[in-house]
């Protein structure tokens, strides 16, 4: 009887999952390797490096880990967690921010090289399904629309457009890929939940579509192709953006540094706040960088702070590194700083 209570209280400590997610410092990564371009110029003396956070579910003994681990934080799901979205949805929501970040990065770095270029659309991708609708019985997240009835589905309007006029119990063909695989079925439209400020339901397959678009080179020699695995999330687009810089002109930014750092990246190469940045300075530390860029401090219009450099210093002189945090606003901060250098 005692061995199959210890069985029970190993397994409700051990396999039991509790309502958290726990982050802690992940990894910092090379990006050279995931970054390609049909014709480079020059070498890469040093290393530019993304920094990522360990996402953990909680369990019994995690979690209590984590309540006295200095360098952990537990957060509720529901903190994470969009409303009704799953985890399987918010996972796919990273891998679909991770791509727009990437394409983001492409077009910065594209901007900041002077290299010519053009946006192609590239399908759309369901993020999420509506309970009770027929998206939830046919469709998963991540699955790309190809068509809708007759129209070809390229961008989300394409899709809404295909649907317009249509009402409740009506049919639609829907055309898409799972995995690289065609697939095609028949949904019956059912009635939307009504959105802030409507008063009129509308019909729908219950899908949260998301456009895809990839950043084309005019010269093909010059086109950019990421490949980052299962990293997901925005956080690396401006260390990819360096990157692909890198490989774009004849002189070697990193001047023989090993750098790290994190930050979303606008087309403009306006540099934004991320999450988790204490443990990506910890991350950076563990690989030995010695230059880590931190998005600026950032005050909005309502108040709110997200102090992401404040954050990065104090995390950085809680651990005694001698890693040099960096206050990065946008690209071209990044590249200011980099010229200035000495080589080493």
């Amino acid at each position: 009887m005692s061995a199959l209570i210890g069985i029970i209280i190993l397994y409700v400590m051990f396999f039991v999952r509790l309502p958290y997610f726990i982050f802690m410092p992940g990894t910092a990564e090379e990006i050279k390797p995931m970054v390609s371009i049909v014709k480079t110029t020059g070498t890469e003396k040093g290393t530019l490096m993304l920094t990522t956070v360990r996402v953990a579910d909680a369990n019994v003994v995690n979690y209590l880990v984590g309540l006295v681990h200095p360098y952990e934080e537990i957060e509720p799901k529901t903190s994470v967690l969009k409303k009704g979205e799953s985890e399987q949805e918010y996972s796919q929501r990273q891998e679909y921010v991770m791509l727009t970040s990437q394409a983001s990065a492409i077009q910065a770095a594209y901007t900041e090289a002077k290299v010519p270029f053009h946006i192609e659309p590239e399908g759309v991708m369901v993020l999420q399904t509506v309970p009770g609708l027929a998206g939830e019985k046919v469709l998963k997240p991540g699955d790309v629309l190809l068509k809708a009835g007759d129209k070809e589905v390229k961008v989300a309007q394409d899709l809404l457009d295909a649907i317009a006029g249509k009402k409740a119990g009506d049919t639609i063909t829907i055309a898409y890929t799972r995995n690289k695989v065609d697939m095609q079925a028949t949904l019956t439209l059912g009635a939307l939940p009504l959105q802030e400020g409507e008063t009129v339901q509308r019909a729908g397959i219950g899908v949260v579509p998301a456009g895809m678009q990839s950043v084309k080179a005019d010269q093909a020699d010059q086109q950019v192709t990421i490949k980052a695995g299962d990293i997901g999330g925005p956080s690396a687009g401006l260390m990819f953006s360096l990157e692909i810089f890198n490989q774009l002109v004849p002189e070697d930014i990193t001047k023989g540094y090993r750098i790290a750092g994190t930050g979303t990246i606008d087309t403009d190469g306006t540099v934004g706040p991320i999450g988790g940045i204490e443990h990506k300075i910890i991350a950076a530390d563990r690989e030995k960088a010695e230059i880590f860029f931190a998005p600026k401090n950032i005050t909005y219009k309502d108040g709110t702070k997200i102090e992401n450099y404040s954050d990065a210093v104090k995390r950085a002189e809680q651990i005694k590194t001698k890693m040099k945090i960096v206050e990065i606003g946008t690209m071209e901060d990044a590249l200011k700083y980099l010229a200035a250098l000495p080589p080493k």
